[in-house]
């Protein structure tokens, strides 16, 4: 399960990959979950980038605000 701020960096990934403290710890637990990657453009610093998994469970986390999920729900059956 991914901490709040795990999570946070990870829509950071998304929205803001080049904002990113590329020393945050956050960054080793997304990558050990395949969540993110690091990509290496030619001439520029490195920098994280979703995975397909990655972007699957923001996606899915999305569509849990959209429907207004309540706080109850055991995301162990899932």
């Amino acid at each position: 399960m991914l901490s709040p701020h795990e999570l946070s960096t990870l829509m950071l990934v998304r929205s803001a990959p080049d904002q990113i403290d590329m020393t945050r710890v956050e960054l080793d637990t997304l990558m050990d979950c395949r969540l993110i990657s690091l990509e290496s453009p030619v001439g520029e610093r490195r920098r994280p980038v979703l995975t397909s998994a990655g972007a699957h469970l923001l996606d899915a986390a999305a569509r849990l605000a959209e429907i207004g999920f309540d706080d109850e729900v055991d995301f162990h059956t899932f």
